[in-house]
């Protein structure tokens, strides 16, 4: 019996995923759910298991090459005592407007096809970082008719359009006011010495994190405010706590989870932080799930989710955390580790660093950097007058797209999360 495999999903938003590598040739022996396949979405790489015990007979797609949910990537020959699973079974995804492979270059029609501009079509940071690569004008892109949910124009779309671009549209150069722009400013030279200098590849994930950060600049007008803490009674709290912690819920007690849930209640209080825009409307998210930054082995960095945060105790936080963290560390965040985020906290403190100017993670409105915790001499107000004292003292920064967010709510929202971390109840249970 032959098994088609397909290009599972891992997401409710990721409509299709990169090949990045085979780990099974064609003639090769699987076994039911062995890792024979690794695949990219936007956010996060995945293993992909065999559904099946068989022979592959067939690999459709290499790679690099960019698949949409559903699609057929190889086909299995099924032990005949093998059971298979449900996946196995589904029925193959139906699309009303169906596309050519970027790999089957023979299928492509010879004469261009005639297209008009959509001024309402949705792009993604994804789509906009490939058009400002391949010079594709707001125009063109916008022409491109999208095969993915409701339309929308996917990565897929963009490079099948390019294999048969051969008339491109003429327009302006794009505007500031418009979804990117092209610079007429001369690319600068490098000196490079051959002898002394070396070149580093970007990996993928590098280009994307790129691209992401490049596009958040360009999309959202940032404004950085800063505020200085007192957190001594927190960390005197966790300096009490974190032995009797670890043996009663066998976890670490770090700082982020009492950051985390100080975040948290901060946002219920002013819920229009937790927002994201899209054009001329701002929605406003009711579920507030914070991303922490998280740095990988590789050296890049990567947003784990904590969900609804605000619905969590600090024990649960914290075992959400350092789940997460673990993950990250061991390339085993799974696509839904990584979605949904509402608002995202970077502690720029692990590295040493008093603080930070944050870039916005889209489509976010803000994000917060932590600073290092340092103990210095400060001057405080006792029942005796005021004193000099040691004190524990933290710098927050907090970056907001100033598009939706003035200086009032986010200058209000950042003393909040303050209050929450200076305020700290020493006697707070675990």
């Amino acid at each position: 019996m032959i098994i088609e495999f397909k290009m599972p999903k891992m997401g409710e938003s990721i409509s299709e995923a990169t090949i990045i590598n085979w780990l099974k040739n064609v003639g090769d022996v699987v076994e039911v759910e062995e890792t024979i396949l690794e695949v990219a979405t936007d956010k996060v790489d995945s293993e992909v298991p065999s559904p099946v015990t068989g022979v592959i007979t067939e690999i459709r797609y290499q790679k690099d090459a960019v698949v949409a949910v559903g699609e057929i990537l190889a086909l299995i020959e099924a032990d005949a005592n093998a059971v298979v699973e449900k996946k196995a079974e589904e029925k193959p995804v139906v699309k009303e407007n169906p596309t050519v492979s970027v790999n089957n270059t023979s299928s492509l029609p010879e004469q261009p096809i005639q297209l008009k501009s959509n001024p309402d079509a949705f792009l993604s940071p994804l789509i906009v970082s490939i058009a400002q690569k391949e010079n594709l004008s707001l125009e063109e892109v916008q022409s491109i008719p999208g095969t993915g949910a409701e339309g929308r124009i996917r990565k897929s779309d963009v490079f099948n359009y390019l294999k048969n671009r051969k008339y491109p549209l003429q327009s302006k150069l794009i505007t500031d006011n418009q979804q990117f722009t092209t610079s007429t400013y001369p690319k600068p030279v490098i000196a490079f010495n051959e002898q002394k200098d070396y070149i580093i590849e970007m990996d993928r994930m590098r280009k994307m994190i790129a691209d992401h950060m490049v596009y958040s600049k360009q999309t959202s007008p940032h404004v950085t405010s800063y505020l200085e803490v007192d957190v001594t009674n927190l960390v005197n709290w966790r300096n009490s706590v974190k032995e009797k912690f670890q043996e009663k819920y066998n976890e670490k007690l770090t700082f982020t989870p009492v950051f985390i849930d100080a975040v948290a209640r901060a946002i219920a209080d002013f819920p229009l932080i937790n927002v994201s825009v899209d054009d001329k409307k701002i929605i406003v998210h009711k579920d507030i799930n914070i991303g922490m930054a998280t740095a990988l082995p590789t050296g890049n960095l990567i947003v784990s989710v904590v969900k609804n945060a605000n619905e969590k105790d600090i024990p649960t936080i914290a075992k959400t955390v350092n789940h997460l963290a673990v993950s990250a560390r061991e390339n085993k965040l799974k696509p839904e580790d990584v979605k949904g985020s509402t608002f995202t906290i970077s502690n720029v403190g692990t590295f040493g660093s008093l603080m930070g100017t944050p870039i916005i993670n889209q489509p976010e409105v803000a994000i917060l950097a932590l600073g290092i915790i340092k103990k210095r001499p400060e001057v405080i107000t006792t029942e005796k007058g005021d004193e000099i004292a040691i004190r524990s003292m933290m710098f927050l920064s907090l970056s907001f797209d100033h598009r939706v967010v003035d200086g009032f709510l986010g200058g209000s929202f950042l003393k909040r999360v303050g209050d929450y971390l200076e305020k700290f109840d020493p006697n707070t249970p675990i």
